[in-house]
């Protein structure tokens, strides 16, 4: 297992703003600073009773299974690496893996995904494939996933390594990247910039909010949406009424 990567930590407040929002918005705040791609793609929310997550990483990296290493006992070769990854993964963290897109054979399954649960951790997110989809969608855990895969993992996947940058659905990971995974999916916010983005994407979110009321009362867009000076007004002297100020 490769050394953990020494962050310093986000500054107080981030991930609660940032859970505020959805992926969309800040998906929008991402483009507006060039960040043209975050998502995930195909990468779907398999548990149908947890709504989603905003995490730091803790990244797995899969390669190729091989005849000569990968032996038909897997799980006593000597490589644990899927485990170490379930039991060190620090609590509030999300466990990210580049499968190589490669859903032949799954990234985990029930046990691992309730264990990581049980410790603590914030989701699981595999660009491959996971099994037990009928348990994973009643498990209130969130778990993402591009197909679910009833062959085991050691019949194409051998784990490499942890804690290292990835790719997963061709978007680059860096360990302690913040990931955002809701109903829609999961984008990657670089944690450089984390910070930056938290308040801009949780004022977004809330004039947007606005916005869908006044579109929702059959208003035009024009004006609307993108909001103009008039509507950002009414919404700036809405939220003052309500705070007091």
């Amino acid at each position: 297992m490769t050394s953990a990567p020494q962050l310093d930590p986000l500054p107080d407040g981030v991930l609660d703003k940032l859970r505020q929002a959805s992926a969309s918005t800040i998906a929008t705040q991402l483009f507006k600073r060039g960040f043209r791609q975050p998502q995930l793609l195909g990468v779907r929310p398999l548990s149908q009773v947890a709504d989603g997550f905003v995490a730091e990483a803790f990244t797995m990296r899969f390669i190729p299974a091989r005849e000569d290493v990968n032996t038909a006992d897997p799980y006593r070769s000597g490589n644990t690496l899927q485990w170490e990854a379930i039991e060190s993964v620090p609590p509030g963290h999300v466990i990210v893996v580049d499968s190589r897109g490669d859903a032949r054979a799954a990234s985990g399954g029930d046990m691992l995904m309730t264990r990581a649960m049980k410790r603590g951790a914030a989701g699981f997110v595999t660009d491959g494939g996971l099994r037990d989809g009928h348990v994973l969608a009643q498990l209130p855990f969130p778990t993402y996933a591009s197909a679910v895969t009833i062959t085991t993992r050691a019949a194409w996947h051998q784990v490499a390594d942890l804690q290292v940058p990835i790719g997963c659905a061709g978007v680059a990971v860096y360990p302690g990247d913040v990931l955002v995974g809701d109903r829609d999916g999961v984008i990657v916010v670089p944690r450089s910039i984390a910070a930056e983005i938290a308040d801009p994407s949780l004022e977004q979110e809330q004039l947007e909010a606005y916005v869908s009321t006044k579109i929702h009362a059959g208003e035009p867009l024009q004006g609307n949406y993108p909001p103009g000076e008039d509507t950002i007004a009414e919404f700036k002297a809405m939220r003052e009424e309500a705070s007091g100020d």
